[in-house]
Parts: structure tokens; C-alpha cells; sequence
């Protein structure tokens, strides 16, 4: 209801203006205002970068064809949003590489540090905190957007090392966020607490009893102290209470077993970890994710697609070679397909509470930490958008002219009502966010 019918019905129903606050919420009288629709993120990333020829459309506008490694998206063509000429301008110490993952979702430099990468000086960790970690941090200062986790990072095939190749999140300043890679873990993380709240219950039950009793042994004094320790106890029985208030809303999904965290894994790991990243949408435990395939110089051997080279050596292969561009054609194709299968569950799966399909309300971002793989180059850095925010005009190709990836940020930040002037380096934000309607 808008603010004129509002005061309308105060006046005929002879209340004062102070009244409103507390009746706004009373659903009999049609007062309260339409929630907002839930507005979730997920950023997608596989390294070593993209092959431009059977990747970008060849025409701008609504009227693009998909190259050979989108195809897999060719149903969702009209949710796509593919952003050509997005640069990460990102400079300073370190190898391609590292800037190119490190600096991916920071926009801003590495510290001085001791990693050498294959050039460049050697680097440390990004110097500010991630996009994804801005926006999450954002979401969880009110009420109407907090969720239990706020964001999740999952991983597929990410190895264990530590190191600006491998950590495109961060919490801040020097404070990488290592992605979940294997599902059981992070099935334990979303799921396992259920019992730990049953047993914890039970605990609380009988201290609660022995604490009374030990009340009638004890000094005034220090009755007080006890006092405080029953206060906590009766908070935790509030939050427990409170949490079996909100049930879930779909149940786990069931996990194949004993399925390792190796090479040939990959891509029973990939949907396994896609299954509960949108089965913790549906619960609504977070609205941030990020999906991390491999890592920035990512070696993974794609057998499936009987390729035996690493994939980092592959993309160091020069354009003539065909046979290595096939290849490299074949597994990005291979990753679009399971974004594809990303976005064909969270378009069939109705949105929790509200109107229309998760994809609806969902915006992926899948992207990568160079343009180019042998040529290291961090221009025209891949960004297919899909799905829906606020704001963001889907169906199109656009061909964008040589913009910092900052600015785009900034515009992903918008959409989830995040109204940021400048994000990582303030000077490559010049023109503010990307106008994407």
C-alpha cells in the first residue's frame, strides 16, 4: 500500500498519523507493504581462459547467435546477459594469474608478498575484501535479508594449497575464504547441526534442573553469577526454539557415497555440490554463493571427455594448433553445461514463498581469470550473465568498450540494494556501474 492510500485510512478511520507503526503489520487491514522479493548471487568460475572464437557472439543486441562452447545454455538464451569488452585493469605485483583470480572479485591490488608466479614480481593475498563478501555483508545487517550463513563457497576438484591461484573470496584485507570442495563436508556444514541441536536440548534439560538445586547451596553472591549462566541457558532454549520454528523448506538431497575428491570425480562432485548449493537457497541459509571450479592454473585432466592434457597446458598451446583448441573448445563447453544444469534447476524449481521461478530472482555470473589462456591476458575477461535482478535488461549481447570489471561490480552490488560509489581500487570506478538495463 502506498503512503496516500495509507493516510486515507487513517483519516477515515479518525486515527492519528502515530498509530501507524503499530498496526502497519495487521493483515486484516491491508496495510503492510509487499515484501521484497528474495535477490540471490552466485558467482561461477574455471580458470585458464576462454577460446574468443567459439565463445563470443559474433553480433551485439538481442540478436546473437551462441558459439560452440554456449550452447549448452541455448534454452536460456533470452536470460543470458553476455558482456563483451570487461576488462580487469588490476595491476601491480604478481603474475597474471594471480591478478587474474585474486583480483577477480576484489578490484583491487595484491600486498607485496613472497609467491612468485611465472612472472611479475612475487605477491602476496588481495588487499580488500571480495564482491561477493561486500554484498553478503550487506544482506546480513538487516532483518528482512539475514539468512544463517549469509554466503557459501563451494568448490569442485580445488586443491588443498593455499595461495593467491587458488582463493578468488575474501573476508577483507589479507583474509582469503578457502572454498568447500569436498560435498560431504559441506553437507555437514548446512545439515549436521540438526542433531547437534537435539543432543544440546537434552544437555540444556538437565542443567537447567541441576542449576536450580545448586541455587539453594550457594551465597547471594554468587547466586548472581548463577543467575547469568541461566540467563544463557535460556537463550540458547530461545534459539533453539526459534530454529525449530523454521523448518525446512525442501529436505537434504541425498548424496551418492563414497565418491573421493579426485580428478575423475569431477563430475559427479560438480552436481553434487550444484544439488546443495540451490537446495540452501530453497532454505533460504544463504544468498550469496560461489561456485569454484579447479583453481587458476587449474591442471585438471577432463578423461570424460577422453582429454588427456592438463588443462593449463593446454591453453598455453598457440591458436594454430588445432587439435589443442578443439580440446579447449570441449572443456569450456563442458563447464557451460553445468552451469546449464545450475540454471535448469533453479528455473523448474518454484520460488519459496513468492512468485515465479528461483532463476527468476537468481543472478549468475560465471567467469574466469583471463581473457586468453596463452596470451595471459586480462582484457575481455569472460562475464555471462543469467537469470534475473533488479534492474538488469537479460536477452542481450552487449559490446562494451574496454570497462574496468570494478564498474560492474559496483552494478551487481546495486541490484542486491547495495548502493556502493566505489568498490576495490576507487580510480577504476570512474562512470560508476555499469548502466546493464
Amino acid at each position: 500500500m502506498n503512503a496516500l492510500h495509507r493516510r486515507t485510512f487513517l483519516k477515515q478511520a479518525g486515527l492519528s498519523a502515530a498509530t501507524l507503526p503499530f498496526i502497519t503489520g495487521l493483515p486484516s487491514l491491508g496495510l503492510a507493504a509487499p515484501a521484497r522479493p528474495r535477490q540471490r548471487l552466485v558467482f561461477m568460475f574455471s580458470p585458464n581462459g576462454t577460446i574468443p572464437a567459439a565463445y563470443w557472439p559474433d553480433a551485439a543486441g538481442t540478436d546473437f547467435q551462441l558459439k560452440e562452447i554456449m550452447t549448452p545454455l541455448a534454452a536460456f538464451k533470452d536470460r543470458m546477459l553476455v558482456l563483451n569488452g570487461v576488462n580487469n585493469k588490476v595491476r601491480g605485483d604478481g603474475d597474471s594469474h594471480m591478478r587474474g583470480m585474486s583480483c577477480l572479485l576484489t578490484g583491487i591490488e595484491l600486498f607485496p608478498g613472497n609467491i612468485m608466479g611465472g612472472g611479475g614480481q612475487p605477491a602476496g593475498w588481495a588487499s580488500g575484501i571480495s564482491i561477493d563478501q561486500e554484498i553478503k555483508n550487506h544482506l546480513q545487517k538487516s532483518e528482512d535479508t539475514r539468512t544463517r550463513f549469509g554466503s557459501l563457497e563451494f568448490g569442485v576438484g580445488v586443491t588443498d594449497r593455499a595461495d593467491p591461484w587458488t582463493r578468488m573470496s575474501y573476508a577483507g584485507a589479507n583474509k582469503p575464504i578457502a572454498p568447500i570442495s569436498d560435498p560431504y563436508q559441506m553437507y555437514e556444514k548446512l545439515y549436521g547441526q540438526m542433531k547437534d541441536k537435539e543432543n544440546l536440548q537434552s544437555v540444556l534439560d538437565t542443567v537447567k534442573g541441576d542449576l536450580q538445586k545448586v541455587g539453594k547451596l550457594i551465597s547471594a553472591v554468587d547466586r548472581r553469577l548463577l543467575e547469568e549462566h541461566q540467563a544463557l541457558v535460556r537463550q540458547m532454549e530461545k534459539e533453539i526454539a526459534s530454529a525449530s520454528q523454521k523448518p525446512l523448506r525442501a529436505a537434504p538431497p541425498t548424496l551418492n557415497e563414497g565418491v573421493a575428491d579426485q580428478n575423475d570425480n569431477l563430475p559427479r562432485l560438480s552436481r553434487m555440490q550444484i544439488d546443495l548449493l540451490v537446495n540452501s537457497f530453497v532454505n533460504d541459509m544463504c544468498r550469496v554463493a560461489t561456485l569454484q571450479f579447479t583453481k587458476s592454473v587449474g591442471m585438471a585432466r577432463m578423461n570424460w571427455l577422453d582429454i588427456k592434457d592438463g588443462h593449463h597446458s593446454l591453453s598455453h598451446e598457440p591458436d594454430g594448433n588445432a587439435e589443442a583448441v578443439a580440446k579447449l573448445t570441449k572443456i569450456n563447453k563442458w563447464f557451460a553445461g553445468e552451469l546449464a544444469y545450475l540454471v535448469q534447476k533453479l528455473s523448474t524449481t518454484p520460488e519459496p514463498g513468492g512468485e515465479g521461478m528461483m532463476l527468476d530472482h537468481t543472478l549468475i555470473v560465471w567467469t574466469n581469470e583471463l581473457g586468453k589462456g596463452n596470451t595471459h591476458t586480462l582484457a575481455n575477461i569472460p562475464f555471462l550473465l543469467v537469470g534475473g535482478a533488479p534492474g538488469f535488461k537479460m536477452g542481450r549481447s552487449l559490446q562494451l568498450e574496454n570497462v574496468a570489471h570494478n564498474r560492474l561490480h559496483l552494478a551487481l552490488a546495486h541490484a542486491l540494494g547495495h548502493r556502493l560509489e566505489t568498490f576495490g581500487k576507487a580510480s577504476l570506478c570512474d562512470g560508476g556501474p555499469l548502466k546493464l538495463g
